[in-house]
């Protein structure tokens, strides 16, 4: 009896001994001079890869060097590295970064102390406050809430702090790269 892979499946059985089933069998158990490789893509070369163009379509010619458009759109790419060194928009990132960097530092002192406190003091987090309720489950529900009362405190920050600014500076920037293209989009 043979799997579906040609190899035998008794243990010896059979008219001819293992010897000569191994000298008639390849490398996976199926016979040798059956076994040929008829994958199509197997010898093919890559597209392009010394091989003739035969499609006919001529090659593409090679660009200019510049034109008055790529020029523009160098004055335009000019006018954001202008705009990211000027004050404005060091402010934007400045107010940014006063209010991001202190909260990250609180909301992850906040969150490794209940951790720690979790693993090194399980005594103080079983502690009962109010019948089922103790320490940690209220340490656990203060996580949620410090998560969405940092959320609030953002998004308040952004809209009274620096969107205004940032919009303005917006309106700027694409009136800048309008004019450094010459009017066109």
């Amino acid at each position: 009896m043979q799997s579906s892979n040609g190899r035998h499946r008794d243990g010896g059985e059979g008219s001819e001994s293992s010897a000569e089933r191994h000298e008639d069998q390849g490398e996976y158990g199926t016979t040798s001079p059956e076994v040929s490789y008829q994958d199509p893509w197997y010898d093919a070369p890559g597209p392009g890869w010394g091989e003739p163009d035969t499609t006919a379509v001529p090659a593409p010619a090679v660009p200019a060097a510049r034109t008055e458009r790529d020029w523009a759109e160098v004055r335009a790419r000019n006018v954001y590295l202008e705009v990211q060194r000027s004050a404005a928009f060091q402010e934007v990132r400045s107010s940014y970064r006063r209010f991001v960097v202190p909260g990250v530092a609180v909301f992850l002192t906040w969150y490794v102390a209940y951790v720690v406190t979790a693993t090194t003091a399980p005594g103080l987090m079983a502690r009962p406050v109010a019948g089922a309720v103790n320490v940690g489950m209220l340490a656990g529900l203060g996580q949620f809430l410090s998560t969405f009362v940092l959320t609030w405190a953002y998004a308040r920050h952004a809209r009274l702090r620096r969107d205004r600014a940032a919009l303005e500076l917006r309106w700027d920037t694409q009136e800048l790269t309008r004019g450094a293209r010459g009017g066109v989009l």
